[in-house]
């Protein structure tokens, strides 16, 4: 199971972590408890103001991802110390970056 470290694994972070931690974001489903952008859901708080939130140090917010809790799930078993602290970066980013987008398959043109 992940110790992640925090500050201690990510003191500053950085624009691409925050980014990387929007691309997690997605790719780990969050949206589907969260709401998009972490605007909250029918299973899952807002997270869009975490950041200012004094109950929620990056500390907390990291032990939250990992050993889950209340009804969210754990994810120290499939989540690295470094993407755990990437996560915490984005939800604690002031202007939160959006993930890339999807690559779509290419579509073949239409023949005229």
């Amino acid at each position: 199971m992940c110790q992640a470290a925090l500050p201690a694994t990510m003191p500053h972070p950085t624009k691409a972590d925050e980014q990387a931690g929007a691309l997690l974001f997605r790719q780990q489903d969050c949206a589907h408890c969260h709401g998009p952008e972490g605007i909250g859901g029918k299973k899952g708080p807002p997270l869009t103001d975490i950041r200012k939130n004094k109950l929620w140090p990056p500390e907390k917010i990291a032990h939250q991802i990992l050993n889950g809790g209340q009804k969210m799930p754990p994810f120290g078993d499939s989540l690295t110390d470094a993407q755990i602290a990437q996560l915490v970066a984005y939800l604690r980013a002031k202007h939160k970056p959006t993930p890339p987008a999807v690559n779509e398959p290419a579509q073949a043109p239409l023949a005229h």
